[in-house]
């Protein structure tokens, strides 16, 4: 019998409400909340790696990655190479000839300085030879080399070998040049390598070169490079495996 809850009196108990009536209707809206959330669920993330940290939350320098110092970018050595055989071609004749005048000053007054006093002496006892043959009164032979005039000559042509080596073959070796061709910018150069000749190389080049000019034939050594192909090379470079390069 249902009871009226404005009529009836305190304290009575009224009945509860069917719950099979109220239940499909209060259960329908959170039944279908799993629904519509369920694509809307975030993926479940790995977890962090775990990183030791210091005191002050930071990272120590031991945990830290190695830091890779940055190096410039180098050539490649096959490259360099060639860009260097492509620049390198032979001196012109003008700058040559003006470069080997400079260098025969230089090394001829040096060569000069230290032969004159013993050339001088040399000469001075041949003279007293000569004339003590002709007061003698008699058909002498003077032979112009003996024991005193050979020592003479042979002072001056160890200057002459060694200021050539001090002039010629040392800076050839290391540089590529003397003062003339550091002058005249043209540079000595290993046909193959194309670097500086080795001291073995520029002594043999110098070798080549100055006893050629003492027999005579040097000036036809020099001229040969106008008719040598393609490297322009007298003899003493073809001796020594090298042509000089602007």
């Amino acid at each position: 019998m249902p009871i009226n809850p404005a009529t009836a009196p305190q304290g009575a108990a009224l009945p509860a409400a069917a719950p099979q009536a109220a239940a499909p209707h209060a259960a329908a809206p959170h039944a279908a909340a799993p629904q519509s959330a369920a694509p809307h669920a975030p993926a479940p993330h790995a977890p962090a790696p775990w990183t030791p940290q210091g005191p002050s939350g930071q990272v120590p320098d031991s945990a830290a990655p190695p830091v890779v110092p940055w190096k410039p970018p180098v050539d490649d050595v096959f490259t360099s190479a060639a860009r260097e055989q492509a620049a390198a071609r032979p001196a012109g004749m003008g700058r040559r000839l003006l470069a080997r005048v400079v260098d025969g000053v230089v090394f001829g007054a040096a060569v000069g300085a230290v032969a004159y006093p013993f050339v001088s002496a040399a000469l001075a006892h041949i003279e007293e030879k000569i004339e003590a043959a002709r007061q003698s009164g008699v058909t002498v032979q003077v032979w112009l080399v003996d024991s005193t005039t050979a020592v003479q000559f042979g002072i001056v042509l160890a200057a002459f070998f060694v200021l050539g080596v001090v002039y010629e073959v040392v800076p050839t070796a290391k540089w590529g040049r003397t003062l003339g061709k550091k002058v005249c910018g043209i540079q000595v150069r290993d046909i193959e390598a194309h670097e500086p000749p080795t001291f073995g190389a520029a002594l043999r080049r110098w070798l080549v070169y100055g006893v050629l000019g003492l027999l005579g034939v040097g000036v036809l050594n020099v001229l040969w490079c106008l008719f040598d192909r393609p490297w322009r090379q007298c003899w003493h470079d073809k001796a020594a495996r090298t042509f000089v390069a602007r």
